[in-house]
């Protein structure tokens, strides 16, 4: 078994009118908001599949399933303290996350630190170790349109103390 592991997540959500706008673990004003089974963040949803992808656990749907009733309305920040315990219950550490979030509106780059500061507390990992970006789609497509939004995620995890130097 390789001492780092990489991972990578993608998840998309149709926008609604009227619906909170849950997004890196924040309230967004907004109009629009995910459509989901849970509370519909794609930012919580990208960073669980990448790290449940780089510990080889499959997927969130694996975990979390939307046919399971406890996960009705979720809060997706719980989803992630618990991936976050289960890549730790295999040996795993953080190494850091690479989130790329994919939106026509609003624009997200004032709320990008209050998520940064929002997911660290969530997950342990610092700051600086979680980087969170946003693009458009150039009006293209169903983001360009405003019908949804989607995110990517990189996570690199590593088993602590396996090489002199790292933790």
């Amino acid at each position: 078994m390789f001492p780092f592991r990489v991972g990578q997540g993608y998840d998309v959500h149709q926008l609604v009118e009227g619906r909170p706008f849950w997004l890196g673990g924040i309230l967004i004003p907004h109009t629009h908001g995910a459509k989901g089974h849970s509370d519909a963040d794609v930012v919580c949803h990208v960073m669980c599949d990448a790290l449940l992808g780089a510990a080889n656990l499959r997927n969130i749907g694996y975990h979390f399933s939307d046919k399971d009733p406890q996960w009705k309305g979720v809060d997706s920040k719980i989803l992630l303290a618990k991936v976050l315990e289960m890549i730790r219950e295999k040996g795993y550490e953080v190494g850091n996350v690479d989130v790329t979030i994919v939106l026509q509106n609003p624009k997200l780059n004032p709320h990008i630190p209050a998520m940064k500061t929002c997911l660290a507390e969530v997950t342990g990992i610092s700051e600086e170790d979680i980087s969170i970006k946003a693009t458009t789609s150039e009006h293209l497509g169903f983001v360009g349109r405003e019908e949804g939004i989607a995110a990517h995620c990189v996570a690199l995890i590593y088993q602590p103390g396996t090489f002199p130097g790292i933790a």
